[in-house]
């Protein structure tokens, strides 16, 4: 049971302009976090959304001093290409994850979010272009071939504003349960015509691939999501769980409602799934709230304790 708002930090790795996916153009996911509430009937989680901001230094002063502040988990949305996060920005996500802070990191094709490279037990679940290569290297090669200024890797997985068919794998993680869909488990997610390549890192023997997508150029399947369990490092720690996701368009307002619309950059013509049929969009949303518990760090044994205490009196 918990005692307090799950305190969340939606945070990009982008200054905020008014001509990119800087965080205003999450405003969807943070109302609907917003909306949840416990079995008390209150706010379930606590919600804070901003854009990088770095000081004199270069260091954004949120990031830096992660560990030192109060919240729970950070979705991370890394959405640049070697320069969204300093030396000191890692090392202060860093030193949340040892005290048990749950963390989503997303991004998407080709390079983007390389920046996480340097994040220490984190970085490695993500596959780029240029360095930290997919391992098989047969997915070394471009699957979206409609959009020739972006490289692999870049599964097509359908338009924007359009919904894909995902792939649950057994054992059917509890992030993917959903009880109100006919199969009980989640089935659909926001498409987008080039994500990103996630996988298991050789040394994190908790973590698993729990869900599939299919590109719809090639047939290939490939990861949506990896999702690492709490586990102790060389010094003792307790880490906290861990997402890697394969976009961040499964986020993203224009992925949701193509109405809200998207930088001028993006040139692929959208698709109008979700508008024709909204009620798919209940699967994106049950997992966004699945993930918010999830990620929430591992009580204390002083709180479990004090929990398992006020349990009994009543």
């Amino acid at each position: 049971m918990l005692t307090a708002p799950i305190r969340i930090l939606l945070q990009t790795t982008l200054p905020t302009l008014e001509d990119d996916w800087s965080i205003w153009r999450f405003s969807l996911l943070k109302e609907y976090l917003d909306s949840l509430q416990d079995e008390m009937g209150k706010p379930l989680c606590q919600v804070i959304a901003r854009d990088r901001k770095p000081d004199a230094d270069g260091d954004d002063p949120i990031l830096s001093t992660l560990d030192r502040a109060d919240f729970d988990e950070l979705w991370l949305f890394a959405l640049d290409v070697g320069d969204g996060l300093s030396r000191k920005d890692c090392a202060g996500i860093t030193r949340f994850h040892r005290q048990g802070g749950g963390i989503l990191t997303t991004r998407d094709h080709q390079d983007m979010g390389l920046s996480m490279c340097a994040l220490e037990g984190i970085g490695e679940f993500h596959y780029f272009n240029t360095k930290q290569n997919d391992p098989d290297p047969n997915r070394r090669k471009a699957d979206d071939t409609f959009t020739a200024t972006i490289s692999f890797p870049n599964y097509h997985s359908g338009k924007n504003g359009d919904y894909q068919a995902i792939q649950p794998i057994e054992p059917i993680h509890e992030l993917l349960v959903n009880p109100d869909s006919p199969t009980k488990t989640i089935q659909y997610f926001p498409a987008h015509p080039h994500e990103g390549g996630v996988g298991v890192a050789p040394d994190h023997p908790s973590a698993r691939a729990i869900a599939l997508g299919t590109s719809k150029v090639s047939g290939c399947p490939f990861n949506l999501i990896v999702a690492g369990e709490r586990t102790q490092d060389a010094h003792g720690n307790t880490l906290g769980r861990v997402i890697a996701q394969s976009t961040f368009h499964h986020f993203v307002d224009y992925n949701w409602d193509i109405d809200k619309g998207c930088p001028s950059f993006v040139t692929e013509a959208p698709g109008d799934g979700y508008r024709q049929e909204p009620e798919k969009l209940d699967d994106i949303k049950a997992y966004v709230k699945n993930l918010a518990l999830w990620l929430v760090p591992k009580p204390s044994a002083s709180e479990t304790k004090v929990v398992a205490a006020t349990a009994a009196s009543l």
